[in-house]
């Protein structure tokens, strides 16, 4: 009876696991340049001494899923997205650098260039600075260039470039701030291949369909092991009451 008991409610246990990863997806569908989480079941064997006779599922993250999302123009001159593969280097709260897939850019009040999640945007030396200017565009290889406020267009000038970067997916770890980082904590070197559509922005790489079919069918999976679980509990009483009765 144990055994049943068990395997329901471990089962039960890692559904409500699998389901928070898939409605994590979910709620960032619409998220500039996210990229989906992927998990996978597995059965273990309970550890201890004696005989291998309990298992119990589990479910874990197995990375993320690296498909591009698709490019969506905005016309406005501080979207960019990646064009492939390819990462926007930025400044973690950390203090250290990272990669982001977002190419949502604003210039804040003190002239920085950031992320819409506002993150500081690092260009081959260090972050971005914009000065004040009547223009601004990015290039598709990540060069800033701008007319300085109060000047013409014969005086435009080039800045800075954004750090572009093309690590193996492999080597690439997603950080609880959402952001991403190599495994081995080192910087990534730029990347000249790496190119950006301008005035456009990456979607989501999340099915919105798969996502919702996933989480209805987890649902039912947890209301199945409950009722399992429901039912052992039954059983153990109908014993309890047998075994009373023989006494």
């Amino acid at each position: 009876m144990d055994r049943f008991l068990y395997i329901s409610m471990s089962g039960a246990k890692e559904t409500m696991r699998a389901q928070t990863a898939n409605n994590h997806n979910l709620a960032n569908a619409s998220t500039t340049g996210f990229r989906a989480d992927m998990s996978a079941f597995q059965t273990r064997n309970v550890a201890g001494s004696g005989y291998a006779s309990r298992a119990y599922a589990t479910n874990s993250t197995t990375g993320w899923d690296p498909t591009q999302g698709s490019l969506t123009s905005t016309g406005r001159d501080l979207d960019v997205g990646v064009n492939g593969k390819g990462w926007i280097a930025v400044l973690g709260k950390d203090g250290r650098e990272a990669y982001t897939r977002a190419g949502d850019l604003r210039v804040d009040p003190n002239g920085m260039l950031m992320t819409g999640a506002g993150h500081q945007v690092m260009g081959e030396g260090g972050p971005v600075s914009v000065p004040p200017n009547t223009s601004l565009t990015i290039g598709a290889d990540g060069t800033i260039s701008v007319i300085p406020l109060g000047q013409g267009a014969e005086t435009t000038a080039m800045i800075g470039r954004i750090k572009l970067v093309n690590p193996p997916d492999a080597d690439m770890v997603r950080g609880e701030d959402g952001l991403f980082r190599s495994a081995s904590g080192a910087e990534v070197p730029p990347d000249a291949s790496v190119k950006l559509a301008t005035g456009s922005l990456e979607s989501s790489n999340v099915n919105t369909a798969d996502a919702m079919v996933n989480m209805i069918e987890l649902s039912r999976r947890f209301d199945f092991q409950v009722k399992a679980m429901r039912t052992a509990e039954e059983n153990a009483a109908t014993s309890a009451q047998l075994l009373r009765g023989g006494v």
